[in-house]
């Protein structure tokens, strides 16, 4: 299942460089996961200081 982020991100970019896919990209103001590259491992999750990316 794929992860979101939702519009707590706080714009850090800590996730961006825990993707194994690069599925992870600056947005509008936030990040943002592209949902067909996802894995959906979490790695990015797990690392978010907001809690601002869960599944989908």
């Amino acid at each position: 299942m794929a992860y979101v982020i939702s519009d707590e991100c706080l714009s850090c970019g800590t996730c961006e460089g825990q993707c194994p896919v690069g599925a992870i990209s600056q947005g509008d103001g936030k990040y943002v996961i592209d949902e067909s590259a996802c894995l959906g491992c979490g790695s990015c999750a797990g690392v978010c200081p907001a809690g601002a990316i869960s599944e989908k």
